[in-house]
């Protein structure tokens, strides 16, 4: 395959940023096409669904995967280093296989303090033959990404020739919908990292503003305009005030409205006015834990956005607040960028593993601007509570510098975590996340494997390998995976020879199943 990338246009990432998702398409060999089906479908009717090894079971699906349309798309929102990760899936929805209006309406897990609004992570639903809506294509819920309870809106089936992708944002609810025509559905589910903050913009960039629709009435101004700046490479950069001093009064007043609408969008003004709207931050103070999601985070945001005063109410609320204004607090705090980095330093030491563990995400999510704190999240490591050290483990794979610092630590702990397994002891943790996805059966070696493979390279070579032949050993296969894909990042002749050995014995064979004689 060619170097070729057809990159999004501005258009099409605010579409993203707004609605969650795209529709692209592949334009391949319907050969190639029918092809991987009935590899797939020789597949299901023989051996079962292979899940995390579709791939390597049909090797041809990878072709998918380099075409000018797909590396283009991954590349502008997810940066050129972006990581195919190892989970992945068959999904097959057969004719009348499911309870009336198809599957249930969910979000994938996590495994963070909380979801990210900038995307870190993103899903690709592939489909393999011409689509219908009869046929039961994974419904998806435009802009619902940042809501964390179902916001029940409309719904969306992309249909279209074969080679149809959704491209979507890790957290937009979706679900399966009915096949009610007579023909099986296959679809492919890949998912794709991030593994470095933002520098300058990876898509066709020509607009020095973003035209976000204002007056639509689950409008997220900041919030969408925080996610825009920091693709753009500018996470830190001062908000230019975009609204009238004159009006801030009568948007005060509005915040106390009973239509959730008015009070949303009154927030998300406020916002935008920036400093000068300082005299609100007691209003929406108090919106952090408006009935309405919308409302509320546009709240935060537009604390976030504020200034000083925002800021501080901000803290406040994660530090003083219930568990769930707490966690919506902390994103407002995203929007406060390097100014909320010396309160969020000072929550690692809260009493409540809960704000320990928001804080340590949030300065993970500041990216280098918060490498002031990687002294304390490295003591950080060292946490009663396995929910603190994991989110510790993440930030410092995404704040990366000081290298010196942050990768000894990141090695220090994947060896202990592994150590730690093979001893058979258990991290315990009074927080009930941690046990949300009983996939990942190492969750500190995964975290911390998926760190080195984001800044590994940035450190000592031996003893970053080192760390991650400890990786190769864990029983968590995802840890496995990401040593894996960190060593073939560092390619020193050591992490060379390392990863023959590893191949030779995890050779996989597709043309190898139980039909087969030899």
């Amino acid at each position: 395959m060619s170097n070729e990338m057809n990159l999004l246009n501005d258009e099409q990432m605010i579409q993203f940023i707004t609605n969650g998702y795209l529709v692209l398409h592949n334009d391949l060999p319907d050969e190639l096409h029918r092809s991987v089906m009935n590899q797939i479908d020789f597949v299901l009717q023989n051996e079962g669904n292979p899940g995390n090894n579709i791939l390597p079971r049909v090797p041809d699906i990878q072709k998918f995967f380099e075409t000018p349309v797909t590396k283009g798309a991954l590349t502008s929102v997810l940066g050129p280093d972006y990581y195919m990760h190892p989970h992945r899936h068959m999904h097959f929805n057969q004719p009348g296989n499911g309870k009336p209006g198809g599957g249930d309406w969910h979000k994938d897990g996590f495994w963070s303090s909380m979801r990210s609004h900038r995307p870190w992570w993103v899903m690709m639903f592939y489909y393999t033959q011409d689509i219908t809506e009869d046929m039961g294509p994974t419904a998806i819920m435009p802009g619902s990404q940042y809501n964390e309870t179902f916001p029940n809106q409309s719904t969306l089936l992309p249909t279209g020739k074969a080679g149809t992708i959704a491209l979507v944002h890790f957290d937009l609810w979706h679900k399966a919908s009915l096949n009610t025509s007579i023909i099986d559905r296959y679809m492919l589910k890949f998912q794709f990292v991030r593994l470095s903050e933002p520098k300058s913009p990876s898509w066709n960039h020509t607009k020095a503003e973003a035209d976000f629709p204002p007056d639509a009435s689950d409008a997220h101004l900041n919030l969408w305009n925080d996610v825009w700046s920091w693709l753009k490479g500018e996470g830190g950069k001062e908000k230019t005030p975009g609204g009238e001093l004159a009006e801030v009064p009568a948007l005060i007043e509005a915040l106390s409205r009973e239509n959730e609408v008015i009070r949303s969008q009154a927030a998300d003004k406020l916002g935008l006015i920036g400093k000068a709207a300082a005299a609100a931050v007691p209003k929406l103070a108090e919106l952090i834990g408006d009935s309405s999601e919308n409302a509320a985070l546009n709240a935060v945001y537009a604390l976030g956005h504020i200034g000083d005063s925002g800021t501080k109410a901000l803290l406040k609320e994660v530090a003083e607040g219930s568990r769930l204004t707490a966690q919506r607090a902390a994103y407002g705090l995203q929007a406060s960028g390097k100014d909320a980095i010396p309160g969020l330093i000072q929550l690692l030491a809260h009493q409540d593993e809960n704000r320990r563990a928001l804080a340590a995400f949030m300065l993970g999510m500041l990216g280098s601007a918060a490498s002031s704190a990687v002294p304390s999240l490295i003591v950080a490591l060292n946490d009663a509570s396995e929910w603190v050290r994991r989110n510790g483990v993440e930030a410092l794979g995404m704040i990366a510098e000081p290298a010196d610092e942050t990768v000894p630590a990141l090695v220090r702990t994947l060896e202990e975590a592994v150590a730690r397994e093979s001893a058979g002891k258990e991290n315990v943790s009074t927080d009930s996340y941690v046990d949300n996805q009983e996939y990942i059966t190492n969750k500190i070696a995964y975290t911390a494997a998926l760190s080195l493979l984001r800044i590994g390279k940035h450190g000592d070579a031996d003893l970053v390998i080192d760390g991650l032949v400890s990786g190769l050993q864990s029983q968590d296969r995802y840890a496995r995976a990401y040593a894996f894909e960190a060593l073939t990042a560092i390619r020193s002749a050591r992490a060379v020879d390392v990863l023959i050995k590893q191949y030779r014995a995890a050779r996989w064979c597709p043309d190898t199943h139980k039909s087969s004689t030899f």
